[in-house]
């Protein structure tokens, strides 16, 4: 809580003047029971109409005072809650943004979503309640202890023998609650990662017919949440009774010697009165203590979710180094000098000591099988990851020497999965470059092969996208996220098996447009189709981690025998003959 408070510096203000004016209105009302018993005893006890008229406009006064110290306090709290809650969700925002691939596969989306969202709302309720009660309340409590210690301190020592049993209680709330609102939020993001997973995968779920399933699975997580929150509840609920019971043993006590009092003459009707008022006045104050104390626990496991995002540093440093010397003409474009990388997730390796020069221009085919390694190979680039062992130099410069955004501005990647964002066909490509005007994006298209559905398409380039593409087939998504890298003129272009949803004929005018409009650019195909790679100047084939060959198609298909085990599969063996 201590380091998420540091947020609310820009409102030292509001968190000042707000409760200044909450604890003038407390104090305001603190004194309506005096003034009760002045009424009581001077003006209804000897029949004087005009002081009570008096006395009753003074109240009116006050509490019309109150009324306003309150509504100062309100526009303070809402203004510092409302700042907080902004200034720590961009925070958050931008420190995820920052955050390598391995920290977000730790965290997980649908986690990372809840602590923004959820959590942070928690924390600004937490705020808004933390200057309008929390030092009204506890104000309240003290204030009406000592006034009814002034009016008669036997009947005080009453309040003060009923104080301890309630700190026991509220003891007891907290420490069997607190652990509880953690595996609450726990559980509230496995929920999340369940409906993420059903509403993403709808399609799938339908098409292997596997709804009710998929129901069974989320109503189990429903329920697991359902059950913590009520016994969470039933904890929580406990506070309420438990505070009002108490006090409203100690008013019994209270009525039982206060009419000893009054017999004695020892008490005026209006002393016991007011003392009655001040008890419920602390009664009313506790019960807004046992909300203050649940609400501030799930703050405390709120503010250790965000604490725990905002404390893990990125494995990924940006260095941002602005004076790098210039790039050596002659030097390679890649170079991966005995690089070994393994994910954190698993604890091995999944590259074993690479070792591979890419010179400028040339284009580069990858092939394996499933988690051979392809991906992670090119994902170690643009520094999606830091290797383990080993150096890898862009253009003779060791990657961790550029800045990120110097190093990703001369890289265009097209991932495995096609990503497309709401807004517009041309909002889309200009992704890429943000200033190409309708030529350029259409001259991307081309070269992408998009260009012939977009221009069947009624709006064309302002043809609405919807999220994440929806309205749109896979294969039209893929080429326009190959557009999009396009657009941005890179020195190396990545395609990550991003022709997989395109036929054959597609994908070979493709290749054939990139190898004529992009002879100055570097380009690493990566796939699982020989057909897509055996044109490429150089192949490197993956197995496992490592790297089994390098050559052309010819040279592998002699020397490589995992080569030659994808080219059976996949071609004919008069094809695997003849080359």
């Amino acid at each position: 809580m201590y380091k998420i408070a540091a947020f609310l510096k820009p409102y030292r203000k509001e968190v000042i003047i707000g409760p200044i004016f909450k604890l003038l209105e407390a104090i305001l009302e603190l004194l309506l029971p005096t003034i009760v018993a002045l009424i009581v005893n001077n003006g209804i006890g000897r029949h004087d109409s005009g002081y009570v008229y008096r006395m009753g406009g003074l109240m009116v006064v006050m509490a019309v005072l109150g009324f306003g110290c309150s509504m100062v306090c309100q526009y303070y709290a809402a203004r510092a809650s409302q700042g907080f809650g902004t200034s720590l969700r961009n925070k958050m925002f931008k420190h995820i943004s920052s955050l390598s691939y391995a920290e977000l596969d730790i965290f997980g989306t649908p986690s990372l979503i809840n602590r923004i969202t959820n959590d942070v709302n928690q924390l600004q309720l937490a705020v808004a309640m933390l200057i309008r009660l929390v030092i009204r309340a506890p104000f309240i409590c003290i204030g009406a202890i000592i006034m009814s210690m002034i009016l008669d301190f036997r009947l005080s020592l009453i309040l003060l023998a009923a104080t301890p049993v309630i700190g026991v209680i509220l003891y007891f709330i907290i420490t069997r609650s607190s652990p509880l609102y953690r595996k609450y939020q726990q559980k509230l993001d496995h929920l999340a990662l369940v409906l993420s997973e059903n509403l993403s995968g709808i399609r799938v779920i339908r098409a292997f017919a596997e709804s009710r399933r998929e129901k069974q699975r989320f109503d189990a997580a429903s329920e697991d949440l359902t059950a913590t929150a009520i016994r969470v509840g039933r904890i929580s609920a406990w506070l309420g009774p438990m505070t009002t019971l108490v006090v409203n043993a100690a008013i019994i006590a209270i009525l039982w010697a206060g009419g000893i009092h009054i017999d004695a003459g020892r008490l005026s009707q209006g002393e016991i009165i007011a003392f009655i008022n001040y008890v419920t006045q602390i009664l009313l104050a506790l019960i807004v203590v046992s909300n203050l104390v649940i609400l501030f626990t799930k703050a405390a496991s709120s503010a250790n979710r965000v604490n725990e995002v905002l404390a893990v540093q990125s494995s990924v440093v940006d260095t941002g180094n602005l004076e790098l010397p210039p790039a050596d003409g002659q030097a390679p474009a890649i170079v991966f000098d005995h690089v070994s990388f393994g994910y954190n997730t698993t604890g091995e390796l999944a590259l074993h000591d690479i070792s591979v020069t890419i010179r400028r221009g040339e284009t580069i085919g990858l092939i394996g099988s499933t988690g051979s390694g392809k991906s992670t190979f090119v994902n170690l680039i643009p520094r999606f990851y830091d290797a383990v062992e080993g150096e890898i130099r862009v253009e003779g410069i060791n990657v961790k020497e550029y800045g990120l955004e110097q190093l990703r501005s001369r890289i265009g990647i097209v991932p495995q999965k096609a990503t497309l964002f709401s807004g517009t066909i041309a909002d889309n490509i200009r992704w890429g470059k943000q200033d190409a005007s309708s030529g350029e994006l259409m001259e991307a298209a081309a070269v992408a092969q998009a260009e012939e559905f977009i221009q069947k398409l009624p709006e064309g380039l302002a043809t609405p996208v919807a999220r994440g593409g929806m309205n749109l087939s896979g294969g039209q998504k893929q080429r326009l996220t190959i557009a999009r890298a396009i657009a941005m003129r890179p020195q190396i272009l990545i395609l990550d098996d991003s022709s997989s949803a395109l036929d054959f004929a597609t994908d070979a005018a493709l290749r054939r447009e990139l190898k004529e409009n992009s002879r100055d650019t570097t380009v690493l195909l990566v796939s699982q189709r020989v057909s897509t790679v055996r044109q490429a100047e150089q192949i490197i084939v993956f197995e496992e981690g490592r790297i089994a060959g390098i050559g052309t198609h010819e040279e592998l298909l002699k020397s490589c025998g995992v080569y030659q085990d994808i080219c059976q599969s996949q071609l004919s063996s008069e094809e695997v003959g003849a080359r």
